[in-house]
């Protein structure tokens, strides 16, 4: 029995109500069929919240307790800085290119962060306050 590859689209907005569904559907594509690869095209989904991670992470561990691997494409730019900043880049494997519109399921590749502001040093010349300056 050889490794394949099952093709799982999301598509629109999920709600937290749509999550139990979505697994139960993988579910029954992978039930009998350890080890496949599971393609989750992401392509659909334009405006991610936090649901929407948690829906993949849900759908990632429906994968692994099947015995499969669940590989991401297709993800937009805003929900790789979802995961980033939720710190769950290396939750999700990262797939290949997206569809023709060129987004990218990279989630492991994209570094989000941010530098902490630079401080000035501190001069040697003291500020003066005119007396007949008004307080601030």
């Amino acid at each position: 029995m050889g490794v394949s590859a099952v093709r799982f689209v999301v598509r629109a907005t999920i709600t937290r109500a749509d999550i139990p569904a979505l697994c139960a559907r993988l579910a029954d594509l992978l039930r009998g069929r350890p080890g496949d690869v599971v393609t989750c095209d992401v392509a659909g989904i334009d405006r991610p919240d936090v649901v929407t991670v948690e829906a993949l992470a849900r759908l990632r561990m429906t994968a692994r307790r099947h015995g499969s691997r669940l590989v991401v494409t297709g993800a937009c730019p805003d929900l790789l800085l979802l995961f980033g900043l939720l710190g769950l880049t290396d939750l999700l494997a990262a797939g290949g290119p997206g569809p023709a519109s060129g987004r990218s399921g990279q989630v492991g590749r994209r570094q989000v962060g941010r530098q902490a502001e630079e401080r000035e040093q501190p001069g040697g010349v003291q500020e003066v306050v005119d007396g007949r300056d008004p307080p601030v």
